[in-house]
C-alpha cells in the first residue's frame, strides 16, 4: 500500500515532522494559536457575553493551557514516533494523533466563529472519544510517556466538555442572540 503523509492510511503527519521534537511540539501549539488568534475578538466578546456555568476559569487561562497541552501532545506523539515508529500500531496511532488534531482545532470555529454549541459539543465527544483510543494505542505501543502526556490533555478536555454543555444549556443553545444583545445589536 503506498504511504500518504508518512502513514499507509494516509492520515499521519510526515515522519519529518514526528522525528523532529520542535516541529512536532510547535506544530499544535501554531495552529491552535493561528486559530484562537484569528478568532479572538470575536470570541472574547461571546465568552464575556454568555451566562456561564459553576467553575468556569477567567478568558485569560485559556491561553496558558492551550499552549501548554498543544506542547503535551506534540512531545507525546513525538515520542511515540521515536521509540516505537517501526511498530505495527504506529500507522493507527499516528491516524488518531491526526484526527484528535482536526477535531482540537475545529472546535473554536464551531462554537465561537460560527457560535453553534450544539455542533461544538458533537465535536469535543468525538475528540473525547478519540483522545481515548489514542491513549489506548499510546498504551498499545508501550509508550507510558506518551501515555502520561494524554493525562492532563482528557482532563482539561473533560473540563471543557462540561463547559460546553453548561453554556448551551443555560444559554437556551443560541449564544449568537446573547452576543448581539451585548454589543446592541437585533436577536436573530
Amino acid at each position: 500500500m503506498p504511504t500518504i503523509l508518512g502513514t499507509t492510511l494516509g492520515l499521519g503527519l510526515h515522519p519529518q515532522i514526528l522525528s523532529n521534537p520542535a516541529a512536532s511540539i510547535l506544530l499544535p501549539i501554531t495552529i491552535g494559536s493561528a486559530i484562537g488568534w484569528s478568532l479572538s475578538p470575536k470570541t472574547k466578546k461571546t465568552y464575556h457575553s454568555l451566562t456561564q456555568p459553576p467553575l468556569h476559569p477567567p478568558s485569560y487561562l485559556f491561553g496558558p493551557v492551550w499552549t501548554l497541552l498543544y506542547g503535551l501532545m506534540g512531545y507525546g506523539i513525538h515520542h511515540a514516533y521515536k521509540s516505537s515508529n517501526t511498530h505495527p500500531q504506529f500507522s493507527t496511532t499516528a491516524t488518531l494523533y491526526t484526527t484528535q488534531l482536526v477535531l482540537n482545532f475545529l472546535w473554536t470555529p464551531l462554537f465561537f466563529g460560527i457560535e453553534k454549541p450544539g455542533l461544538a459539543l458533537l465535536d469535543i465527544l468525538g475528540l473525547g472519544v478519540n483522545l481515548g483510543a489514542l491513549t489506548w494505542s499510546y498504551s498499545r505501543l508501550g509508550d507510558r510517556v506518551a501515555v502520561w502526556t494524554m493525562v492532563p490533555y482528557i482532563a482539561w478536555v473533560s473540563f471543557a466538555t462540561y463547559l460546553n454543555v453548561g453554556v448551551g444549556v443555560l444559554n437556551g443553545w443560541d449564544i449568537r442572540s446573547k452576543r448581539k444583545a451585548v454589543e446592541g445589536g437585533k436577536e436573530e
